[in-house]
């Protein structure tokens, strides 16, 4: 506890030192990524009036649109002489900022697995069910020097609540409640909040039932879709929508791994990759992919690379029942 109070101080010693600060995080945003980002920036304005306050990406998303649109985009000459924070990004290459090489200085803040370390200054929680978590507890540490309002305390709730499944993933943990709790007690309209994040239009909804059609499931228990670019036109799917098929894979009795491709707009085929009780980062580790534990991903380059993918992931699986017993 310690050495992360003190890392966490080293943190906000760096912010009070810098005039510019610019905040980014990993392309195709999730709402941790976006909920994070936003309700740091949102904190540190309100904190540091007279600094410069930057949250500066690549892309945003449709998905969580209804939180606001980012900030325009600065010349990058302001990154000479600018604090770069990163969060929720577990290497550099999924960082969706093109000119954070640019900044004076990097920090990077993320509950990831850190296998690519980058940055000047680390602050790393890999057992935290999210970023926006830490963020929250970053506030709730420093509360006397820190300002926080509604709106930023919604940015980071939504963080909590999407990348812990609803506080349902293993990841969660009495301090994840408690910090949900403190943000809660900002006023938070949640019955907006989660209209927004869970009421689904009709068309999407069939798009559900034909997934629960086309998926399939191997001998030793890995469900899995490829939702091709055929299947994103017929039901009219944006990119973040397709991706969300892998939340429709979860509860299958004896299934342990939930795969989903996607094809990507740039060619490129996304892997979603979920498991419970079984590891399953190693699988994406080995795609060139990464993340969690049990909750990870990586990137695939042809349609062919899709059947060795789920063979390793079945022989995984097998392995696994064949050395553990009373998983479920």
């Amino acid at each position: 506890m310690t050495e992360q109070i003190t890392t966490m101080r080293a943190v906000f010693d760096k912010i009070k030192q810098y005039d510019r600060i610019i905040i980014t995080r990993h392309m195709r945003p999730d709402g941790d990524a976006i909920g994070s980002t936003k309700g740091l920036a949102r904190m540190l304005r309100l904190t540091f009036p007279n600094k410069e306050i930057h949250l500066q990406t690549n892309d945003g998303s449709d998905y969580l649109a209804f939180l606001g649109k980012d900030d325009e985009h600065i010349d990058p000459e302001l990154y000479s002489d600018a604090l770069l924070i990163v969060i929720d990004t577990a290497t550099e290459d999924r960082m969706s900022n093109s000119h954070y090489r640019l900044a004076k200085e990097i920090i990077k803040i993320d509950h990831h697995i850190d296998i690519k370390p980058y940055g000047d200054l680390c602050w790393i929680e890999d057992w935290r069910s999210s970023a926006s978590e830490m963020i929250a507890y970053f506030y709730y540490t420093f509360r006397e020097e820190l300002t926080l309002d509604k709106l930023a305390a919604t940015y980071i709730y939504t963080g909590m609540v999407t990348d812990s499944g609803r506080f349902r993933y293993e990841t969660t943990n009495g301090d994840t409640m408690r910090l949900a709790g403190m943000l809660l007690d900002f006023g938070i309209d949640t019955e907006t909040l989660f209209s927004n994040l869970y009421l689904e239009d009709f068309g999407y909804l069939k798009f559900q039932s034909y997934v629960f059609d086309k998926m399939k499931v191997t001998d030793n228990g890995v469900v899995y879709l490829y939702v091709d670019k055929a299947m994103q036109e017929q039901f009219e799917l944006t990119s973040e929508q397709a991706c969300e098929a892998i939340s429709f894979l979860k509860g299958i009795k004896g299934c342990l791994v939930q795969l989903a491709f996607i094809d990507m707009p740039d060619g490129s085929i996304r892997v979603r990759l979920r498991s419970r009780f079984m590891t399953i980062n190693k699988l994406a580790e080995k795609y060139g992919g990464g993340g969690h534990a049990c909750t990870c991903g990586a990137t695939l380059h042809a349609a062919e690379e899709i059947a060795p993918v789920v063979a390793d992931a079945d022989e995984m699986i097998a392995e696994y029942k064949a050395n553990n017993k009373g998983w479920l």
